[in-house]
């Protein structure tokens, strides 16, 4: 009973404080953020499509052991929706973060959060989606998170004027199975995944640039992670499934510049994913910078990157993300 007074006490916090985050970023240039973000925008007004009969509930765990450190998941989501870091002096630039959680989840706080308090104190205004997951019975099944991640890209430029960002300078970046349903978004924004809904959804969901760190980019043994795959497609998918779910195997000219990061010791995510991406942006003529550590593991993000060289990721995304004219 007190694990469930826990849960739901922290649902009621989140939910209070627009799920309030847990680390303030350190060296802000652009000013400091508050650090408990208050601005959500739902995706769907009147409610996400293809709701299961038997609607998902609501949870997020705390999985931290430490009371100082925050590293909260959460799934059953059935109210999709952006959470907003909004800049003190806004460079004109968007990023659209996108947290892993290897479908079984979506973590708040360290690929979520954290990255978008760091952002946000650069200029840049940073939406964390929290997407549905493909395994709780939605009627796009694989195709549910991308149906999100498409939304969120043209609600963005749809309010690009509120937020004082321009719509052609809007970044999408994804961490683990995030960075999946980033490469997704990078190489089948075009993709019809759900009916419109409103004047948004004429706009396009072809993210400017896109930032990949340690993503799944294969569905297809032995590169693909297994968990990922299995909660995306099912027990037994077909060749045909794996590959339309592949982004190294949809990659477009029209797909935007990418960053990649990964970790060579990565044993979650074989590095692999990385380096089969980016042969394909290669061959695509597709603009791409690819940066490799030796060391790092899996999941590093900012906390666990640091004192490690992976450590310089953020500030290569954002030196990078200037010579592309974001920032």
């Amino acid at each position: 009973m007190a694990g469930i007074d826990r849960r739901q006490a922290l649902l009621g916090t989140l939910a209070a404080a627009g799920m309030a985050a847990s680390t303030r970023a350190r060296s802000p240039v652009a000013g400091a953020v508050p650090a408990d973000p208050s601005e959500t925008i739902l995706l769907w007004p009147g409610g996400a499509p293809g709701m299961p009969a038997t609607p998902p509930k609501e949870v997020i765990d705390e999985r931290s052991t430490d009371p100082a450190v925050r590293d909260r998941a959460m799934y059953g989501i059935t109210r999709p929706r952006l959470v907003v870091f909004r800049p003190r002096v806004p460079n004109g630039s968007a990023v659209l973060v996108m947290p892993g959680g290897g479908y079984r989840w979506v973590v708040v706080d360290k690929e979520g959060y954290e990255i978008g308090r760091w952002l946000a104190e650069r200029g840049y205004t940073v939406f964390v989606l929290f997407y549905r997951l493909p395994g709780e019975g939605w009627a796009a099944g694989p195709d549910v998170a991308l149906s999100d991640a498409q939304r969120a890209m043209r609600l963005i430029r749809a309010r690009a004027d509120s937020y004082g960002i321009r719509p052609d300078r809007v970044a999408a970046m994804g961490f683990s199975a995030g960075g999946h349903v980033c490469g997704d978004l990078a190489t089948r924004f075009a993709r019809s995944t759900y009916a419109p809904v409103d004047a948004a959804d004429r706009l396009s969901a072809r993210p400017d640039l896109a930032a990949l760190l340690y993503a799944v980019q294969s569905m297809t043994p032995p590169l693909a992670h297994a968990g990922s795959r299995a909660r995306l497609l099912g027990p037994d998918p077909s060749p045909a499934l794996e590959t339309a779910h592949s982004p190294a195997a949809n990659v477009r000219r029209d797909t935007p510049p990418c960053f990649l990061v990964h970790a060579e010791d990565d044993d979650a995510v074989a590095v692999d994913n990385t380096l089969a991406m980016r042969a394909a942006l290669k061959a695509a003529g597709v603009s791409v910078e690819t940066h490799l550590f030796a060391k790092g593991g899996h999941g590093f993000g900012l906390r666990r990157a640091a004192g490690k060289p992976a450590a310089a990721w953020p500030e290569l995304f954002r030196q990078w993300a200037m010579s592309q004219g974001l920032g």
